[in-house]
């Protein structure tokens, strides 16, 4: 399994734009993302607008967009 990269809190989103979320809102150093789905509603994701995301963080994101790890890693390879 490949290692996740060390990314900034614009990163991940940018990332994350690509998977279909848009941000809808920002508190602080918080953005929030949201993916409208057809048959599963809304999801929301927070991402912590900080130069480098905890490694926890980043898996704890890409757990609640729904991701794989190997999808988050192919959109980061295709970025």
């Amino acid at each position: 399994m490949q290692k996740l990269p060390v990314l900034s809190g614009r990163e991940v989103i940018k990332l994350l734009k690509r998977a279909g979320f848009s941000p809808a809102r920002q508190r602080g150093s918080h953005v929030v993302l949201i993916k409208q789905e057809p048959q599963k509603g809304k999801k929301a994701v927070v991402v912590p607008d900080h130069k480098e995301v905890d490694k926890g963080t980043l898996v704890e994101i890409i757990r609640q967009a729904g991701l794989t790890r190997e999808e988050f890693l192919r959109l980061y390879e295709n970025r």
